[in-house]
C-alpha cells in the first residue's frame, strides 16, 4: 500500500511541476507559477485523500491523502522560494 501512494506522490508532483512550467510559459511570471502549482497540490491533496478513502476504506485514510498534499505543499514552498531569489537576483543585476 505505501508503494501505491509513493508513486502516486510522484506522479502528482510530477503533473503539478508540468502544468506549472506551461504556466510559466503562458504569462512569463514565476509567482504565477507558484500560485499554480500550490493550488493544484490543494486540488491533489483531496484527490489523495479520496483516493486513499476508497482504497482503504477506513476513517484514518485521509491521513495518507494529506500526506501527498504535504509534499506537494512543500515543492509550491521551494518554488515560491526560488522566484524570490530570482527576482532578487535580478534587481540586483538591474543596478
Amino acid at each position: 500500500m505505501a508503494t501505491f501512494f509513493l508513486i502516486l506522490i510522484g506522479f502528482f508532483l510530477i503533473i503539478s511541476n508540468i502544468v506549472g512550467f506551461i504556466s510559466y510559459k503562458k504569462k512569463k511570471s514565476l509567482y504565477a507559477a507558484a500560485f499554480t502549482i500550490l493550488i493544484l497540490a490543494a486540488l491533489f491533496g483531496a484527490l489523495g485523500g479520496i483516493l486513499a478513502l476508497l482504497i482503504i476504506s477506513d476513517a484514518f485514510a485521509i491521513f495518507y491523502g494529506l500526506q501527498v498534499g504535504y509534499y506537494l505543499l512543500i515543492n509550491s514552498a521551494i518554488v515560491l522560494l526560488l522566484a524570490v531569489i530570482v527576482t532578487v537576483i535580478k534587481q540586483y543585476n538591474d543596478k
